[in-house]
């Protein structure tokens, strides 16, 4: 038989409305009733039902995710860190991919599935800004990746610039000069892979080296595949690059095998660093010197926005968790968010190799 807050608020011996203030987590219950409620709900067993709560306030409890591909490590990492984040808030996560295709992106941030989430998270590679201020949607978005243009969006992002720039220095820094950049697009001037090789010619620059053309090999893609085929492309072109520095992890290990199948030593003749951190890049032959980005903040930033922007959406007066029923100066303000990043160094970079 389920426990109800009527059995709560008997074991309590308080009313059912202090029982239900505790299970939504009201701010003015004191401290001491607040253990006591605790306390018979653990005797108890007692287990909010979410779903009901979640309607009552006209919601369905479940954010989305939508992000290039699943089947990049990155993004099936990322997508992890968002749905333990979304948990904490007794949110439910429904994953999407969108290939990459702008014409996906446009239908999933008009909101196609609109009577089924409550908000979006979403991490855009073709989608333009006038799709996004053409947008009539009323649930709230929450962008992933850095963005040059003002959108009325909240977004979360590392700072991709600085990130490629730490990569090179790196590189700088264990010798090597003739740095080639795997997987750029020279198209996009607002897509993290065209921030990378701002940074790549940026840092190139001020150590006084050059940053020709000709060093610069363009994927179709970023997979094991596309690395595989940029590293070739570059090497057939008679490039022979000192370091490479790869748009991800993905593109970095395809360039890694070819080296290897020319007879090129790494990092002895040419040092590769990645960037995502991803899994793989741990356990290879040869262990993979990359750019990681702090997932768990992008998830929990994301998330956190995604919530309070529903918050705002619901009203603060009916907000237990906005004190004194105000809303923050400012908070309806699209926000930019930053989350760290660090370089970690493995053999790709300094092994004896």
């Amino acid at each position: 038989m389920s426990v109800s807050l009527k059995d709560v608020a008997e074991r309590a011996g308080v009313s059912i409305k202090t029982v239900s203030n505790v299970v939504n987590n009201y701010r003015h219950v004191t401290p001491a009733m607040r253990a006591r409620v605790q306390r018979a709900i653990d005797e108890l067993g007692y287990r909010p039902n979410l779903t009901a709560r979640h309607l009552r306030k006209g919601r369905t409890g479940i954010l989305a995710l939508a992000v290039p591909e699943l089947g990049n490590p990155y993004f099936a990492e990322l997508a992890g860190a968002v749905i333990d984040v979304a948990a904490e808030h007794e949110y439910t996560v429904l994953l999407d991919h969108t290939g990459g295709r702008r014409e996906q992106e446009i239908l999933v941030s008009q909101g196609f599935r609109a009577q089924v989430i409550d908000g979006l998270i979403l991490s855009p590679i073709e989608l333009e800004r006038e799709d996004l201020l053409a947008r009539d949607h009323d649930a709230p978005l929450v962008l992933l990746g850095e963005r040059e243009y003002d959108l009325p969006y909240d977004h979360i992002a590392i700072d991709n610039v600085a990130a490629a720039r730490t990569a090179i220095r790196h590189l700088l820094a264990v010798g090597r000069s003739r740095i080639a950049f795997l997987g750029a697009r020279t198209d996009r001037v607002n897509e993290p892979s065209h921030l990378r090789l701002r940074g790549w010619r940026a840092e190139l620059t001020e150590a006084g080296l050059p940053a020709p053309d000709s060093m610069i090999a363009p994927t179709g893609g970023w997979d094991h595949a596309d690395g595989a085929a940029a590293m070739a492309r570059l090497l057939d072109s008679g490039v022979l690059p000192d370091a490479v520095f790869a748009y991800n992890d993905l593109i970095a290990i395809g360039a890694m095998r070819v080296l290897s199948e020319r007879g090129l030593r790494v990092p002895g003749d040419v040092a590769v660093v990645g960037f995502d951190d991803i899994t793989e890049g741990r356990y290879g032959t040869v262990t993979l010197t990359t750019i990681s980005p702090d997932k768990q903040t992008i998830a929990r930033l994301a998330v956190q926005s995604l919530v309070e922007r529903l918050r705002e959406t619901a009203g603060a007066a009916d907000d237990p968790e906005t004190p004194g029923g105000t809303r923050p100066p400012g908070s309806t303000r699209a926000r930019e968010l930053r989350a760290d990043f660090r370089l970690v160094e493995r053999e790709s970079t300094v092994g004896g190799g």
